[in-house]
């Protein structure tokens, strides 16, 4: 195995890794909600690119 660690080291150092990143998401959208304004974040941004697309065609 890498660094010369044992497989059940290695399975242990990647499983608390893989908690912990899980963990770690759970709470960025528990606490700030980045999903919550996605329906309008992609409804603008629609608008927007008609829009630049429109005003470069008439260009």
């Amino acid at each position: 195995m890498p660094a010369g660690v044992s497989w059940g080291q290695y399975m242990k150092f990647m499983g608390c890794a893989l908690l912990a990143m899980m963990a770690g998401s759970q709470s960025v959208h528990l606490y700030f909600k980045p999903l919550d304004d996605l329906p309008a974040y992609i409804e603008r941004e629609q608008k927007q690119s008609v829009s630049s697309k429109n005003e470069a065609t008439a260009s």
